[in-house]
Protein backbone atom coordinates (compact mmCIF):
# COMPACT_ATOMS: atom_id res chain seq x y z
CA UNK A 1 0.00 0.00 0.00
CA UNK A 2 1.13 3.58 -0.74
CA UNK A 3 0.42 6.38 1.73
CA UNK A 4 -2.08 4.21 3.57
CA UNK A 5 -4.18 3.46 0.48
CA UNK A 6 -5.25 -0.03 -0.50
CA UNK A 7 -3.64 -1.68 -3.51
CA UNK A 8 -6.75 -0.97 -5.60
CA UNK A 9 -6.84 2.69 -4.55
CA UNK A 10 -3.13 3.07 -5.24
CA UNK A 11 -3.52 1.56 -8.70
CA UNK A 12 -6.41 3.88 -9.49
CA UNK A 13 -4.37 6.96 -8.60
CA UNK A 14 -1.25 5.60 -10.31
CA UNK A 15 -3.24 5.21 -13.54
CA UNK A 16 -3.75 8.98 -13.52
CA UNK A 17 -0.16 9.36 -14.64
CA UNK A 18 -0.34 12.82 -16.20
CA UNK A 19 -1.87 16.07 -14.96
CA UNK A 20 -4.33 15.95 -17.87
CA UNK A 21 -5.59 12.52 -16.80
CA UNK A 22 -6.03 13.80 -13.25
CA UNK A 23 -8.12 16.71 -14.55
CA UNK A 24 -10.19 14.40 -16.73
CA UNK A 25 -10.88 12.18 -13.71
CA UNK A 26 -12.05 15.14 -11.63
CA UNK A 27 -14.42 16.22 -14.40
CA UNK A 28 -16.56 13.09 -14.00
CA UNK A 29 -16.87 13.33 -10.22
CA UNK A 30 -20.03 15.23 -9.22
CA UNK A 31 -20.19 17.84 -6.50
CA UNK A 32 -22.25 16.71 -3.49
CA UNK A 33 -24.63 19.65 -3.32
CA UNK A 34 -27.19 19.54 -0.56
CA UNK A 35 -25.19 17.41 1.87
CA UNK A 36 -25.33 18.45 5.50
CA UNK A 37 -23.10 19.03 7.29
CA UNK A 38 -20.54 19.89 4.62
CA UNK A 39 -17.57 17.53 4.46
CA UNK A 40 -13.85 17.79 3.80
CA UNK A 41 -13.04 14.35 2.44
CA UNK A 42 -9.56 12.87 2.20
CA UNK A 43 -8.49 11.55 -1.23
CA UNK A 44 -9.41 8.04 -0.06
CA UNK A 45 -12.93 9.18 0.86
CA UNK A 46 -13.31 10.90 -2.51
CA UNK A 47 -12.35 7.69 -4.31
CA UNK A 48 -14.80 5.66 -2.25
CA UNK A 49 -17.73 8.10 -2.31
CA UNK A 50 -17.22 9.48 -5.81
CA UNK A 51 -17.92 13.10 -4.88
CA UNK A 52 -15.81 16.19 -4.26
CA UNK A 53 -15.91 19.94 -3.82
CA UNK A 54 -12.96 22.07 -4.93
CA UNK A 55 -10.86 21.56 -1.77
CA UNK A 56 -11.36 17.81 -1.89
CA UNK A 57 -10.63 17.69 -5.61
CA UNK A 58 -7.43 19.67 -5.08
CA UNK A 59 -6.21 17.20 -2.45
CA UNK A 60 -7.06 14.19 -4.61
CA UNK A 61 -5.20 15.79 -7.52
CA UNK A 62 -2.21 16.45 -5.25
CA UNK A 63 -2.21 12.81 -4.11
CA UNK A 64 -2.32 11.63 -7.73
CA UNK A 65 0.58 13.92 -8.67
CA UNK A 66 2.52 12.51 -5.73
CA UNK A 67 2.08 9.01 -7.18
CA UNK A 68 3.82 10.40 -10.29
CA UNK A 69 6.79 11.49 -8.20
CA UNK A 70 5.73 15.14 -8.20
CA UNK A 71 5.34 17.35 -5.15
CA UNK A 72 1.71 17.54 -3.91
CA UNK A 73 1.28 21.31 -4.10
CA UNK A 74 -1.92 23.34 -3.66
CA UNK A 75 -2.53 27.08 -3.85
CA UNK A 76 -5.31 29.00 -2.13
CA UNK A 77 -7.03 31.72 -4.14
CA UNK A 78 -8.51 34.19 -1.66
CA UNK A 79 -11.47 36.33 -2.65
CA UNK A 80 -13.13 39.42 -1.24
CA UNK A 81 -14.93 38.60 2.05
CA UNK A 82 -18.36 38.25 0.46
CA UNK A 83 -17.23 35.67 -2.14
CA UNK A 84 -15.87 32.12 -1.93
CA UNK A 85 -12.21 31.16 -2.01
CA UNK A 86 -10.94 28.53 -4.44
CA UNK A 87 -8.12 25.98 -4.22
CA UNK A 88 -6.06 24.69 -7.14
CA UNK A 89 -3.39 22.00 -7.47
CA UNK A 90 -0.29 23.29 -9.22
CA UNK A 91 2.38 21.43 -11.16
CA UNK A 92 5.46 22.36 -13.14
CA UNK A 93 6.59 21.17 -16.57
CA UNK A 94 9.70 22.40 -18.36
CA UNK A 95 9.98 25.33 -15.98
CA UNK A 96 6.38 26.51 -16.37
CA UNK A 97 3.41 26.22 -14.01
CA UNK A 98 -0.01 24.78 -14.73
CA UNK A 99 -3.04 23.99 -12.56
CA UNK A 100 -5.65 21.31 -11.97
CA UNK A 101 -8.97 22.60 -10.70
CA UNK A 102 -12.25 21.07 -9.53
CA UNK A 103 -15.12 23.45 -10.19
CA UNK A 104 -18.76 23.26 -11.20
CA UNK A 105 -18.70 26.39 -13.32
CA UNK A 106 -17.49 27.23 -16.80
CA UNK A 107 -14.60 29.24 -15.36
CA UNK A 108 -11.81 28.75 -12.78
CA UNK A 109 -10.76 25.55 -14.52
CA UNK A 110 -7.61 23.77 -15.74
CA UNK A 111 -4.58 25.83 -16.76
CA UNK A 112 -1.98 24.55 -19.21
CA UNK A 113 1.63 24.72 -17.96
CA UNK A 114 2.59 27.92 -19.76
CA UNK A 115 2.98 30.33 -16.81
CA UNK A 116 6.43 31.39 -15.65
CA UNK A 117 5.49 32.13 -12.03
CA UNK A 118 2.75 31.27 -9.54
CA UNK A 119 1.62 34.90 -9.57
CA UNK A 120 1.29 34.81 -13.35
CA UNK A 121 -0.73 31.60 -13.08
CA UNK A 122 -3.02 33.06 -10.42
CA UNK A 123 -3.59 36.21 -12.45
CA UNK A 124 -4.94 34.04 -15.27
CA UNK A 125 -7.96 33.47 -13.00
CA UNK A 126 -8.47 37.15 -12.15
CA UNK A 127 -10.80 38.22 -14.95
CA UNK A 128 -12.99 35.14 -14.50
CA UNK A 129 -13.28 35.40 -10.72
CA UNK A 130 -16.58 37.28 -10.65
CA UNK A 131 -19.50 37.32 -8.20
CA UNK A 132 -23.21 37.37 -9.06
CA UNK A 133 -23.18 41.17 -9.33
CA UNK A 134 -20.32 41.12 -11.84
CA UNK A 135 -17.67 42.34 -9.40
CA UNK A 136 -14.16 40.93 -9.81
CA UNK A 137 -13.31 39.51 -6.41
CA UNK A 138 -9.95 37.71 -6.52
CA UNK A 139 -7.69 39.50 -4.04
CA UNK A 140 -4.71 37.37 -2.97
CA UNK A 141 -3.09 33.96 -3.13
CA UNK A 142 -0.85 31.69 -1.10
CA UNK A 143 2.49 30.34 -2.16
CA UNK A 144 2.28 26.62 -2.99
CA UNK A 145 1.62 24.53 0.11
CA UNK A 146 3.32 21.11 0.10
CA UNK A 147 0.82 18.66 1.56
CA UNK A 148 3.60 16.35 2.76
CA UNK A 149 3.60 18.58 5.85
CA UNK A 150 0.38 16.75 6.80
CA UNK A 151 1.69 13.21 6.30
CA UNK A 152 1.69 12.55 10.04
CA UNK A 153 -1.98 13.47 10.10
CA UNK A 154 -2.75 10.99 7.32
CA UNK A 155 -4.22 13.50 4.86
CA UNK A 156 -4.26 11.03 1.94
CA UNK A 157 -6.10 8.08 3.47
CA UNK A 158 -7.80 9.34 6.62
CA UNK A 159 -11.22 7.86 7.35
CA UNK A 160 -12.09 11.14 9.07
CA UNK A 161 -12.59 14.49 7.40
CA UNK A 162 -9.37 16.50 7.03
CA UNK A 163 -10.46 20.01 7.95
CA UNK A 164 -6.95 20.76 9.19
CA UNK A 165 -5.85 21.34 5.57
CA UNK A 166 -8.27 24.21 4.72
CA UNK A 167 -7.78 25.58 8.24
CA UNK A 168 -4.05 25.81 7.55
CA UNK A 169 -4.71 27.49 4.19
CA UNK A 170 -6.87 30.10 5.90
CA UNK A 171 -4.03 31.02 8.23
CA UNK A 172 -1.05 30.87 5.87
CA UNK A 173 0.39 34.10 4.44
CA UNK A 174 -1.35 35.37 1.30
CA UNK A 175 0.17 37.72 -1.26
CA UNK A 176 -1.96 40.62 -2.52
CA UNK A 177 -2.74 40.92 -6.22
CA UNK A 178 -4.04 44.50 -6.30
CA UNK A 179 -3.46 47.88 -4.76
CA UNK A 180 -6.40 49.73 -3.20
CA UNK A 181 -6.42 52.10 -6.18
CA UNK A 182 -6.58 49.21 -8.63
CA UNK A 183 -9.46 47.65 -6.70
CA UNK A 184 -11.39 50.94 -6.86
CA UNK A 185 -10.99 51.16 -10.64
CA UNK A 186 -12.08 47.63 -11.59
CA UNK A 187 -14.70 47.46 -14.32
CA UNK A 188 -17.57 45.01 -13.68
CA UNK A 189 -17.92 41.99 -15.93
CA UNK A 190 -20.27 42.35 -18.88
CA UNK A 191 -23.72 40.67 -18.67
CA UNK A 192 -22.73 37.99 -21.17
CA UNK A 193 -19.65 37.19 -19.08
CA UNK A 194 -21.85 36.73 -16.02
CA UNK A 195 -24.08 34.35 -17.97
CA UNK A 196 -21.06 32.31 -19.05
CA UNK A 197 -19.77 32.24 -15.48
CA UNK A 198 -23.06 30.81 -14.24
CA UNK A 199 -22.99 27.78 -16.53
CA UNK A 200 -22.77 24.60 -14.45
CA UNK A 201 -21.61 21.05 -15.06
CA UNK A 202 -23.89 19.66 -12.36
CA UNK A 203 -27.05 21.44 -11.12
CA UNK A 204 -26.22 23.12 -7.83
CA UNK A 205 -29.90 23.42 -6.94
CA UNK A 206 -32.49 20.69 -7.02
CA UNK A 207 -35.49 21.22 -9.35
Amino acid sequence: MAYGLTTQESRLLAALNTPRKVQDFLEVIPMPFGEHPQRCRSPRQVLREGAAFCMEGAMLAAAALRMQGRAPLIVDLESAPHDDDHVITVFRERGHWGAISKTNHAVLRWRDPVYRTIRELVLSYFHEYVDAAGRKTLRSYSNPVDLTRFDRRNWVSSAEDVWFVPEYLADVQHLPLLTSRQRAQLRPADPVERIAGNLETYPSKRP
